[in-house]
């Protein structure tokens, strides 16, 4: 059977940042997140015996090492519907990949409704979020619609580290992303490197443990009263918490260019001249703005003035879903 999906990356309130468990992909700390209507993979899946082995194209390109364990996914999968047949997976992205802009959380996303359909599996919404956490952790958020909490969790097997929605998409449609493109190719430090270095050599890794939870609880009442400074001002500073943290490992952990700088110091600058915005940023030198949808064209034309070629416009999106159209 084939089948395809399309799922949006998420782009974090409150960031995840290591894990207790590296097999199960268990994070230290909960998170939360809004799904991005702008930024989408889309996956078809096809599991038959015509095919010798397991192929993955992902934008026209063949993936030939299991860089980002698609192929260990795809057979986890495999063995959960007790079958044999290989697969071909094509993807493709409306977005750089492995750039800091949640690539893998809605590819891994796709991939997993996708290929659980291909292979005859009724998952529930929580079990496909459990199975999608274990490719990749931030795809678990990219199951659900609007905003989402991905619960850390206590059990050591992972069946309760999973997402959920805490608001749908039509809860807060005024609440915008801007993805300011600075760098399309792909970052020399993987997030899964990253969080490692940064929980073994930061010294200030403990203080971002400490304070997330209480970030969690401001993110989630600014968006149930849909009180959008203190989101923003919630979301920019555990960003800035969170690379503080990455810049102090040994090596240290840079992901910013200069122009990721310069958005930076001119979000600040226009929120002093009274233009509401606040930026976050990923493991990656792309900028996340944050406004609302009154200031978006105002904000992105200002974006396009400081040189970024590239601006996504995002409100929150679906959640993982399955679509009619082929890839193949």
């Amino acid at each position: 059977m084939k089948a395809t999906a399309k799922a949006n990356a998420n782009i974090a309130l409150v960031k995840y940042w290591g894990k207790r468990d590296e097999e199960k992909i268990l994070p230290m700390n909960s998170s939360v997140s809004m799904t991005c209507d702008g930024l989408e993979t889309v996956t078809t899946v096809e599991f038959s015996s015509m095919y010798a082995k397991d192929s993955v194209s992902i934008n026209g390109e063949d993936m030939e090492k299991d860089t980002k364990n698609v192929y260990a996914h795809i057979e986890k999968i495999r063995r959960l519907a007790g079958t044999k047949e290989n697969a071909k997976v094509v993807s493709k992205t409306n977005f750089p990949v492995a750039a800091g802009l949640a690539s893998s959380a809605s590819g891994f996303a796709a991939l997993t409704v996708a290929a659980c359909v291909a292979a005859g599996l009724k998952l529930s919404q929580k079990d496909l979020s459990i199975l999608a956490r274990q490719g990749s952790g931030s795809a678990s958020r990219s199951l659900c619609e609007g905003f989402a909490v991905w619960h850390k969790g206590a059990k050591s097997d992972g069946s309760d580290s999973y997402a959920e929605s805490i608001a749908t998409k039509e809860h807060w449609k005024d609440f915008h992303m801007l993805a300011a493109i600075v760098k399309e190719t792909a970052k020399k430090t993987s997030s899964r490197a990253g969080m490692s270095q940064t929980m073994k050599t930061s010294p200030y890794y403990r203080g971002w443990l400490e304070t997330v939870e209480k970030d969690i609880a401001k993110i989630r009442e600014g968006i149930n009263k849909k009180d959008f400074i203190a989101v923003g001002s919630v979301a920019e500073f555990n960003a800035l918490k969170m690379h503080c943290a990455m810049m102090t490992t040994q090596p240290p952990i840079i992901y910013w260019e200069p122009k990721s700088v310069e958005i930076i110091r001119a979000v600040q600058s226009w929120r002093e001249e009274g233009l509401e915005s606040y930026f976050t940023m990923d493991a990656g030198p792309n900028v996340n703005v944050m406004c609302l949808k009154k200031d978006e064209k105002e904000i992105t034309k200002r974006l396009k003035a400081l040189g970024i070629a590239k601006v996504i416009a995002c409100a929150p999106g679906d959640g993982a879903r399955l679509v009619k159209e082929h890839l193949f």
